[in-house]
C-alpha cells in the first residue's frame, strides 16, 4: 500500500508496510498517482508533457524501489509472541475538581458518581500490583490524574516516596507525570513537582476568550487570569525537564492555530492542542462538516511551526507534529496502540481498575481492583485482540501504523464497537501525519 500526497511544491510517497517515506519529483509523483505507471497506455499520455526519456527514467526508478522492497511492499507478519505486561498506570487521585469545564469527559471530575479521593492505602496497593505484574519491564509510568490531582497533594507526596522505596527491591524505576489545571499551584507545589515529576501536563486552551468560554471555575467565571502567571512561573523553574501546555479546541475556535501562537508568544515552548471529542449534539462538537476547515488550519499551523523553528529563540514543539520516522516502535506496538487494559490501567479512588481513564464511570468496563488484580479477562482479551488488522477501515488505511487504530474509548463511545474507529479523529490524524512529514522535509533542507 502506497499513499502519495503533496503539500505545496513538495511531493511524497509513504509506503505503508515498510514505513519508508520518499520525497518525489513531480514526474514520479504523477506516475504513482492512481498507479498509472502500471498501465502503459496511460503513462504514454505524459510523454508530451515531460518527454519520453524522462518518463522512462522515472519508471526505472519506481521499479528499482519496488524490486528492493522500498515501495509497494507486502504486509509483514503481524503475529506476535509478545505477552504484554502492565507497565503504566493512571491514578485518579480525585473524583472531584475545582473547575467546571464544559467539555469534560469526566463529568466535571466525578465520573458520573460521587466525589471521592484516592487514599494512600489504595495507592500503595496499586503500586504493589504494578511492580509485581510488570514482568522484566524496568521503567514504569504513573500519571497522577483527576479530577484535579492537586486537591489530594499530600497523598501524592506519600505515594511518590512509596514508589521510590520499591525501586531497589524490585529493580524498577518510576517515571511520574501529573496533569493539572493549575488553580492550586503555589511555590511549594511548583518546587515539589519540578523536583519529582518527570513530565507535567498543564491545562490551558489558548487565548483568554477561548479558554474562558469552556474552562470555568465553580463560580462560573473564567480561569485564564487565575493560572496564566502561575504557569509562566512554573516553567521558568522547570528547566529542561519535560512538560506540555495541553489545550482542547472546539467548534468555537476552528482558528486554533491562533491559540497555539498565543501560547508560544506567552513563553511556552512545548504545546499540545487536541481536537475535542464530543457527541454531535453538543454545540461545541467537531463534526464531519468541520474537517476541511480544520485541515486547512493545520496547514497554517505547519507553516507557522516551520517559520518559528528557523529561529532557536522562537522554536517550539507541537505534540502532534512529533512523529517517529526512523524506526519507531515494533510492528506489534504499531498495530495494537496504547495498550489500554493490557499494558495500562486506570485506578479509581475505590480501587477499581479500568482499561484507561476514559472508561472510568462505565461500570461494565471494570476489569479488576487493587485487591484481586485483573479479573474481567473478557474485556482485556477484547482489547488485546483489537489491532489495525481487526478493523476494516484501518486495514485499508495508509496511516494505520502511525495512529495504531486510534483510541479504543473513542471508538466505543461513538460506535459501541472497538473495531470501528472515530471517523473525524481519523481524518484529522491523517492530515497531521502528512504535515509532520512535510515539516521534516522542509526543516532538513
Amino acid at each position: 500500500m502506497v499513499h502519495v500526497f503533496n503539500v505545496k511544491d513538495l511531493y511524497f510517497a509513504v509506503d505503508t508496510h515498510s514505513g519508508l517515506v520518499h520525497v518525489l519529483d513531480k514526474i514520479v509523483y504523477g506516475l504513482l498517482t492512481d498507479e498509472i505507471f502500471k498501465e502503459e497506455n496511460k503513462y504514454r499520455n505524459l510523454y508530451d508533457t515531460y518527454g519520453e526519456t524522462s518518463i522512462k527514467e522515472a519508471l526505472t526508478e519506481i521499479q528499482y524501489l519496488i524490486d528492493n522492497n522500498m515501495l509497494y511492499t507486502q504486509d509483514m507478519d503481524h503475529e506476535s509472541k509478545i505477552q504484554p505486561v502492565i507497565k503504566a498506570m493512571c491514578l485518579n487521585m480525585t473524583h472531584d475538581c475545582n473547575l467546571r469545564c464544559r467539555y469534560c469527559f469526566a463529568s466535571q471530575g466525578t465520573y458520573k458518581g460521587e466525589k471521592a479521593y484516592l487514599s494512600f492505602e489504595t495507592g500503595k496497593k496499586a503500586f504493589n500490583y504494578l511492580v509485581k505484574n510488570s514482568g522484566k519491564r524496568r521503567n514504569l509510568e504513573v500519571d497522577f490524574f483527576g479530577g484535579e490531582p492537586l486537591m489530594n497533594f499530600e497523598t501524592i507526596k506519600k505515594l511518590v516516596d512509596y514508589g521510590r522505596s520499591l525501586e531497589k527491591e524490585y529493580n524498577k524505576h518510576f517515571r511520574f507525570t501529573i496533569t493539572t489545571n493549575g488553580l492550586l499551584l503555589d511555590e511549594e507545589k511548583t518546587d515539589y513537582i519540578n523536583e519529582n515529576m518527570d513530565n507535567v501536563v498543564l491545562s490551558l486552551d489558548g487565548r483568554k476568550e477561548i479558554n474562558d468560554k469552556m474552562r470555568k471555575t465553580v463560580k462560573g467565571t473564567g480561569s485564564y487570569d487565575l493560572i496564566i502567571d502561575k504557569y509562566k512561573k512554573f516553567i521558568s523553574k522547570r528547566g529542561k525537564k519535560d512538560y506540555f501546555i495541553r489545550g482542547t479546541f472546539t467548534s468555537n475556535n476552528p482558528d486554533f492555530s491562533e491559540d497555539v501562537k498565543h501560547l508560544r508568544e506567552a513563553g511556552f515552548d512545548k504545546i499540545s492542542l487536541e481536537p475535542v471529542v464530543a457527541k454531535p449534539e453538543e454545540a461545541y462538537a467537531l463534526k464531519e462538516e468541520h474537517v476541511d476547515v480544520l485541515k486547512k488550519e493545520y496547514e497554517k499551523l505547519a507553516e507557522y511551526y516551520i517559520e518559528s523553528n528557523k529561529d532557536k529563540n522562537k522554536s517550539f514543539q507541537f505534540f502532534h507534529f512529533n512523529i517517529e520516522l526512523d524506526g519507531g516502535p515494533c510492528i506489534y506496538k504499531r498495530s495494537v496502540g496504547c495498550g489500554a487494559g493490557t499494558e495500562y490501567v486506570a485506578v479509581t479512588p475505590s480501587g477499581d481498575f479500568y482499561p484507561c481513564h476514559q472508561f472510568v464511570g462505565e461500570e461494565e468496563f471494570i476489569i479488576g481492583n487493587v485487591d484481586e488484580g485483573i479479573t474481567n479477562h473478557l474485556i482485556v482479551e477484547k482489547l488485546k485482540n483489537v489491532s489495525v488488522y481487526d478493523k476494516p477501515a484501518c486495514r485499508a488505511c495508509w496511516a494505520k501504523y502511525f495512529c495504531s487504530g486510534g483510541c479504543h474509548a473513542n471508538a466505543y463511545n461513538f460506535n459501541k464497537d472497538f473495531s470501528i474507529p472515530y471517523g473525524v479523529g481519523c481524518e484529522l490524524e491523517k492530515k497531521r501525519v502528512e504535515l509532520s512529514i512535510y515539516i521534516k522535509a522542509m526543516m532538513s533542507q
